[in-house]
């Protein structure tokens, strides 16, 4: 770092947004200085989405990170100040239900609320009166207060940030449109603008909307589109006169009528209205016009009453001194959509230095800034992103023709009451495995996840629930659920089961230096002879989990490597020297988890090879054949019963599922879902990264010091686990008391009536006739009493000794 003079690397952000502005302010705050910002129109409101963004931040999301960055947001522009005024005024906001999905829905958000540590309160039509006197309350059934949400001021957020970071030797440029980015020995090394060139060691693009042009310009695909939303403002109300003071517009909460996609907030006497509710109207970034070109405001376009119509007779419907009242102006301006609705943030591979801070709202503005900038300055974010990375989506997920589609339908789902569960409708099937048709003619419904098409569950199954007694499930549980799951976890429990482990990610690891790359990247012992399979970790620096791996050593310098995400490849070829070679072989191959006790008597009749437990023991691999197919077997069980994953190329997978099928007919084989596994992971207590654990949770308090071998050598996270005291929290089993108990995940848990933690993953355990429960909590012994709340219940639940199923392991090892 001597060579920046104690200024730090040279950094080059692309759009002083609020996002531009605010990341400038925490790099700088951290000491790298030599920072400038560029934007083509003029400062302080260049006329990005940030120049008519109406600052509504609301932090309760089912998105633990977005609630954490919204919450930073809230805190941050709270202690900045413009024109003698606080950047964030503290209306408070008010969600209302007008049906009874949307109360029922409006609970299960309080507990969302607990969960994440928002201030929330559910209301009656009374109260909701009281906050919002323009209210019809006979319209309502009720609504949820947030008396710590409001309004950003982000132009002037802007201002205050940019005074700060220019205080400390950032600069700010505005009428510079950049053009290109230039490149050296696969690094960025300037950006060039219409008025000069800029050198930079890194370049961020916080472009909004014009993300895609910026990353053209790097050679980057960056995954989001440009839509329109449409804002209204009335003429003023005579109900609204001496309301408000002109300088800080608004006294009442920011409402929210989800029911009909709209949003509302006081301009002094007049309303603001946001309307979700109209068609999408896609925007192309390319053909923006530039400031000067543009008639008002770039990402300004002009109002469609048309579009609007049908939810002006919505807010008269629900506000009715609106009826006495017109639209004065309006406008549809551009904001950025993903295809999961969620940030795009992160260093790209290629080219190195190239940040992407895209698709932020002013809402998560100054959380994913300073996530941002940890990430730079540290190596390492303080949240955990999984969700925002950039890496996180796969190849087929980044077409224009899915980025265009599956973002339109989040502009029109934002305010949907949507499932945990539930799956998108479009573009499906996308991928598939070789198994599809068979599945099919079983009767598979399918969920999706990364693309691709998952059994839930077979209704060919059905018969076998005859007989088996469940409690009733309420609506919202039953969803995305069939008693066809029991079923299936039972067969599953007592013969032999089928299970399509395709999607989940294989890597080839090979080379001479392979052994010593993943001993260095990787938390376990690898150095075992071919034909071992371990559990291993990947961790960052500072022991967070990067992810969860199974590794098996097929050779002495080839591994596979079981995965979770792009994300994993990612990280590995960005630390891989040059003697090791990473491909991702998962859409090349294929893999049947075969499990259950008579799963040895279904498979070794079709293989040459001994698979008794002498001679094919617990976490070992073998490379033979089943009938015809050449396999690579591994003896695994994620769902604690005997058996193997059989993985095969992908134009023999077909050929391989027939003849365990058939096979399996005299064992009296099923094929099994998703959510039967899911169950019976759950009993026996095994993690699902991403879920259960992340970035911001090391291996002891997750429990998995197991997969630690601190006397191996260095490897990453190593010097950090060795400097760290108890845990303060663990990943806690809690069974709930009631056997007709169902929770579903992100609820808030209550230890002596008081909020200490939330549930990870949760499912009903039908071998134990319990809802097992994970969750983050205070260390609490076993026997402890909690509540989980469930749509707005105290469910009693108790914790628990692990593994809940089989602790003796008898049934895997055998």
């Amino acid at each position: 770092m001597s060579r920046f003079a104690g200024r730090g690397p040279r950094v080059v952000v692309v759009g002083a947004g609020i996002v531009g502005c605010s990341l400038a302010d925490e790099l700088t705050a951290r000491g790298w200085t030599d920072v400038t910002v560029l934007d083509q129109g003029p400062l302080p409101a260049p006329g990005g989405s940030t120049s008519h963004a109406p600052g509504l931040v609301f932090r309760t999301n089912p998105s633990r990170t977005l609630t954490a960055f919204a919450t930073y947001t809230v805190e941050k522009f709270t202690s900045l100040e413009a024109d003698g005024l606080p950047c964030f005024h503290p209306v408070g906001g008010l969600e209302l239900a007008t049906t009874p999905e949307r109360w029922a829905e409006l609970h299960r958000r309080a507990g969302l609320a607990a969960s994440w540590g928002v201030r929330a309160e559910l209301v009656g039509p009374a109260r909701c009166k009281e906050l919002w006197p323009l209210v019809d309350e006979s319209r309502l059934y009720g609504g949820l207060y947030t008396p710590d949400d409001g309004l950003a001021r982000a132009v002037p957020a802007c201002r205050a940030q940019m005074a700060r970071a220019r205080a400390r030797g950032a600069r700010f440029l505005d009428r510079h449109t950049v053009t290109g980015i230039e490149q050296d020995g696969g690094r960025v090394c300037a950006v060039v603008t219409d008025r000069g060139t800029f050198p930079a060691d890194h370049v961020v693009s916080a472009a909004g909307f014009w993300g895609p042009v910026v990353g053209r310009m790097a050679g980057v695909d960056v995954p989001l589109l440009a839509l329109a939303h449409q804002y209204a403002i009335t003429r003023p109300l005579s109900e609204q006169a001496g309301a408000n003071d002109s300088r800080t517009e608004a006294s009442r909460p920011i409402l929210r009528f989800q029911d009909r996609d709209l949003y509302f907030r006081e301009h002094t006497d007049r309303i603001g209205i946001g309307s979700y509710a109209h068609r999408p109207l896609p925007v192309d970034p390319f053909g923006v016009p530039a400031y000067d070109d543009a008639e008002g405001m770039p990402s300004s376009y002009p109002f469609t009453e048309e579009d609007f119509a049908p939810s002006w007779q919505d807010c008269r419907w629900l506000l009715p001194a609106l009826g006495r009242t017109e639209i004065e102006e309006g406008f549809n301006g551009v904001f950025s959509f993903t295809p999961d609705g969620m940030p795009v943030l992160g260093e790209c591979r290629a080219p190195r230095g190239f940040w992407l801070a895209e698709a932020v709202w002013v809402t998560h503005s100054a959380g994913a800034a300073r996530a941002v900038a940890e990430w730079m300055v540290d190596g390492r974010p303080s949240l955990d992103l999984h969700e925002c990375e950039l890496t996180r989506f796969e190849d087929a997920q980044r077409s224009p023709a899915y980025v265009a589609e599956r973002a339109a339908r989040q502009f029109v789902e934002v305010y949907d009451v949507i499932h945990p569960l539930q799956p998108p409708d479009e573009p499906r099937p996308l991928r598939v495995s070789p198994f599809h048709a068979r599945q099919r003619e079983l009767g598979a419904v399918f969920l999706e996840g990364g693309g691709w098409e998952r059994p839930h569950w077979y209704e060919a199954n059905a018969p076998l629930a005859d007989g088996i007694t469940l409690p009733a499930r309420d609506a919202w549980a039953a969803r995305h659920w069939s008693p066809t799951v029991a079923a299936e976890a039972r067969a599953t429990r007592e013969g032999v089961a089928l299970y399509d482990m395709t999607p989940l990610r294989r890597l080839e690891v090979t080379g001479p230096g392979a052994l010593a790359f993943l001993q260095r990247m990787t938390s376990n012992n690898l150095a075992k002879r071919p034909g071992a399979v371990t559990y291993t970790l990947l961790l960052d620096e500072a022991g967070g989990i990067r992810s969860d791996l199974t590794v098996a050593r097929l050779a002495p310098d080839r591994f596979q490597v079981g995965a979770n995400s792009p994300a994993d490849l990612d990280r590995l070829l960005r630390h891989a020297p040059a003697d090791v070679h990473l491909r991702d072989i998962t859409s090349g191959t294929c893999c049947i988890g075969v499990w259950g006790p008579a799963a040895r008597a279904l498979v070794q009749p079709l293989t040459p090879d001994d698979f008794s437990h002498q001679g094919f023991g617990y976490f070992r691999a073998k490379e033979t054949w089943v009938g015809h197919v050449p396999v690579t077997a591994m003896r695994l069980s994620y769902v604690g019963e005997l058996g193997w994953e059989l993985y095969t190329t992908a134009d023999l997978g077909l050929r391989l599922w027939d003849t365990l099928w058939e096979a399996g007919r005299a064992h009296g084989v099923i094929a099994a879902g998703r959510s039967a596994f899911n169950s019976l992971r759950l009993e026996k207590g095994y993690r699902a990264w991403g879920h259960d654990m992340t970035a911001e949770h090391n291996p002891y308090e997750a429990g998995l010091g197991f997969a630690v071998r601190m006397d191996k050598g260095d490897f990453v996270g190593r010097a950090a686990l060795a400097a760290l005291g108890e845990p303060a929290r663990r990943l806690t089993p809690l069974l709930l008391d009631d056997p007709a108990a169902v929770v579903l995940g992100k609820e808030p848990v209550y230890v002596d009536g008081a909020p200490a933690g939330y549930v990870t993953s949760a499912s009903y355990g039908y071998t134990l006739g319990r809802c097992v429960a994970y969750a983050w909590l205070p260390p609490l012994r076993a026997g402890t009493g909690v509540d989980v709340e469930y749509f707005g219940e105290k469910v009693p639940a108790t914790v628990a000794e692990e593994p809940l199923f089989d602790p003796e392991m008898t049934r895997i090892r055998r």
